[in-house]
């Protein structure tokens, strides 16, 4: 591509429109000093200096959507709770929109609490609910998807799957096959429970772990003719468009039934590794809606993997930063 297509290709995002469906949460810091230790078990005691709520899970995928300049509609169901009530806050301040997000009192809304001193992650305190959902607010997710789909042009369909029981594999079919219908492509963050269940997608996004986990497979991840046999059974198995592996400091496999490449991993000075799975499958689905191919598509994606991983935290990519990179590592 050129410099001049680059630049097209990322104006263009800002005309999108992606559904992101999935499990939401709030990432909750808990900062403090520890000074030390607790006379009633041999634990330290943290004096807290400070606390933040973030927006994460399917949440920090819409956030990056909206970094990349399009418009992301988030689509889950949290608690009729306080930190329901926490986490719409946080939508509105970081003027996301809030249509696709049902309350519901038979759910609890996810937090997790990382409880941090100088700089060392202490402990992380879970506050979840992930049982599947009863088939009635089952049913209401699929009807609200189905509004969501008729109200918006949908230009992608991300499922962001953290199994915590918002996505079942009921609701995912029915998505699936009313966005094939429509001719909108789909994209999927895998996770174990519903592996299975995302059969006739566009592009399916696991990571190394779960792919092997997924297919229960037993091979070495170093060897490229068993990596592309396995990738190119499963491939055909579930009826995907695209299969893209991410594996580290591997880089990155996409196999479809005409293409098949091995992105080697850049070299990059890496702070932190969180969040970047997230920024991998959104800018993989702008890519994709945009009419890239496969290799271009895992480019990219790969690319702005690395980059937000030089950043401590998590943080959503920044759109000027990754089209600079393209423009100096792939025009």
């Amino acid at each position: 591509m050129t410099r001049k297509e680059f630049s097209q290709l990322f104006d263009g995002f800002d005309k999108m429109h992606i559904l992101v469906i999935g499990d939401v949460m709030i990432d909750s810091y808990l900062w403090g000093d520890v000074n030390r230790i607790s006379p009633e078990a041999p634990v330290p005691i943290i004096a807290t200096t400070g606390r933040e709520n973030r927006l994460g899970g399917a949440a920090n995928v819409a956030l990056n959507i909206q970094s990349l300049g399009a418009t992301p509609i988030l689509c889950s169901v949290v608690g009729n709770d306080d930190a329901g009530s926490i986490f719409k806050t946080l939508l509105d301040k970081r003027n996301l929109p809030a249509d696709g997000i049902i309350s519901s009192s038979q759910r609890k809304t996810t937090v997790k609490t990382r409880i941090i001193s100088q700089n060392q992650h202490l402990l992380r305190v879970d506050e979840e609910e992930d049982d599947p959902m009863t088939e009635k607010l089952e049913l209401k997710l699929q009807k609200h998807i189905a509004n969501l789909l008729d109200n918006y042009k949908i230009d992608a369909i991300i499922f962001e799957d953290y199994d915590k029981g918002t996505l079942t594999p009921s609701s995912i079919s029915s998505t699936i096959e009313l966005a094939n219908q429509k001719g909108i492509p789909t994209l999927v963050d895998p996770k174990k429970r519903n592996y299975l269940a995302y059969r006739e997608v566009t592009f399916f996004k696991p990571n190394l772990k779960e792919f092997f986990e997924g297919c229960k497979l037993d091979i070495d991840p170093d060897n490229q003719a068993e990596m592309l046999n396995a990738a190119k059974t499963f491939l055909n198995q579930q009826d995907l468009g695209n299969l893209m592996v991410t594996m580290a400091r591997r880089g990155v496999m996409i196999i479809n039934n005409q293409s098949r490449h091995f992105i080697p991993a850049e070299i990059r000075s890496i702070a932190d590794v969180s969040g970047a799975g997230d920024t991998v499958i959104s800018v993989s689905a702008l890519c994709l809606a945009s009419g890239l191919d496969a290799k271009f598509v895992a480019s990219i994606a790969n690319m702005a993997g690395g980059l937000v991983c030089e950043h401590p935290g998590v943080v959503p990519i920044d759109k000027q930063e990754l089209l600079e990179e393209c423009l100096i590592k792939l025009s």
